[in-house]
């Protein structure tokens, strides 16, 4: 009578196989989802952005906040310049928003000149603000290259519309 089955060293193999391709999955994986979180949260800063300029244009100044998000900002905003106004990043964290601030505001080095200035931001992956700081002078400074699965907790921030700190375009991710 012969028995039908797999050995242990076939098992065994085969365990190893696949342990070998988690290996070598599971770190892209993690990064392929950190990105999309993070062009997410770009995409939702992006739209935020595009609804206070679109508020400014309408009544020459930008709606005074400062700080997370909140009920009575999203009302300001909601449905006329913005359909749903996103209150949380990808991440689940708080978007922070600055705007009809005094002229003499400095918010991460964007310099707040009138009341139509407004800066967003988000503390990305970690929650926390990070070091990062606009310099007027050196704009490009602000810019970054993603190289490792740390760049994803570096911060997001948008001033008056444009992109201060955040990642470049091109990108390629190491670890």
């Amino acid at each position: 009578m012969k028995r039908k089955g797999f050995t242990l060293i076939e098992l065994l193999i085969v365990v190893a196989i696949i342990g070998i391709l988690a290996a070598l999955l599971i770190p892209n994986a993690l990064t392929a989802m950190q990105k999309a979180k993070q062009k997410g949260t770009m995409k939702d800063l992006a739209t935020i952005s595009t609804a206070l300029t679109d508020h400014v244009t309408d009544n020459g100044n930008a709606p005074t906040h400062s700080g997370a998000i909140t009920a009575e900002f999203q009302a300001v905003l909601s449905p006329f310049y913005i359909k749903v106004c996103p209150m949380n990043d990808q991440w689940g964290f708080p978007i922070n928003v600055y705007s009809g601030q005094d002229a003499d505001t400095d918010i991460r080095g964007c310099i707040f000149t009138g009341i139509d200035d407004f800066v967003v931001e988000s503390y990305a992956r970690d929650g926390a603000e990070g070091e990062d700081v606009y310099n007027p002078d050196e704009p490009e400074n602000g810019l970054y290259i993603v190289t490792s699965m740390a760049d994803f907790a570096r911060d997001l921030v948008m001033f008056n519309g444009n992109w201060v700190i955040g990642p470049q375009t091109r990108s390629s991710v190491q670890d």
